[in-house]
């Protein structure tokens, strides 16, 4: 079997565990959302690292919902100093700052991305929006999170601070196919995104059950998109950092 094939193989598998084992999970966020957005609240995102790609999966695109705001800082990402954003994730205090600079209040909903959970801006981030009376959903590995030790000062990881945790199913060190000592092909961000279409899936369908009309962008590369759209952006311009 080429190494190609193996990481297909590896990651159907998890796909394929993930629904079975995570449907109570997915199904308790989607109805959390899906009541925090009915309500005019917001879904906040978070993650670092590689984590923030998927805090940017659920905002500004086709099929997405409109009332997601991801909570950003880029000395947390990739593209200004990758190593520097490991320090920074490291570091305590930084993650209650970053969240007070966003308008998030009680009935919002904080979704926090981190595959070993261990660090402490995670962590802290899930802790600071608790006290303002948020629900709290983790998108971690929990084998890998329960194979490590805390690295922050509360001694927890992020499953163990969330009101919900989503398990994405993942091997600790997120790479699933061996060469050797080596390992490589990395999980956590296909399996995070399919969990998080999902739930975006049965949010819209919960919507449509209950009658209520929840906004959605669409893709503004069909013909009247950019329309759909615009209206959104207009509305949500100034509680939506970034949009």
């Amino acid at each position: 079997m080429e190494a190609y094939e193996q990481y297909f193989s590896r990651l159907l598998t998890i796909l394929g565990r993930v629904l079975p084992e995570q449907k109570e999970a997915i199904e308790t966020a989607a109805r959390r959302i899906a009541d925090c957005v009915a309500n005019q609240g917001m879904v906040y995102t978070f993650g670092t690292g590689h984590g923030h790609l998927l805090a940017l999966e659920l905002f500004y695109r086709a099929g997405g919902l409109v009332r997601v705001c991801p909570v950003l800082d880029a000395r947390l990402m990739l593209h200004v100093s990758a190593s520097e954003s490991t320090d920074w994730e490291r570091k305590p205090g930084l993650a209650a700052a970053l969240l007070s600079r966003y308008p998030a209040r009680a009935g919002d909903v904080l979704l926090c991305v981190s595959n070993s959970g261990r660090n402490a801006a995670p962590v802290e981030m899930a802790e600071a929006a608790k006290a303002l009376g948020m629900y709290t959903i983790a998108l971690t590995s929990l084998a890998h999170s329960r194979s490590v030790s805390s690295r922050n000062a509360l001694g927890k990881r992020l499953f163990e601070v969330c009101d919900l945790a989503l398990d994405n199913g993942g091997v600790p060190g997120d790479a699933a196919v061996s060469f050797g000592d080596r390992m490589v092909g990395p999980t956590s961000t296909a399996v995070g995104a399919a969990i998080l279409q999902a739930i975006v899936c049965r949010v819209a369908e919960i919507g449509n059950e209950r009658g209520v009309d929840l906004e959605f962008y669409a893709s503004s590369n069909i013909d009247g998109g950019d329309a759909i759209n615009a209206r959104y952006i207009q509305a949500f311009r100034d509680s939506i950092p970034g949009l």
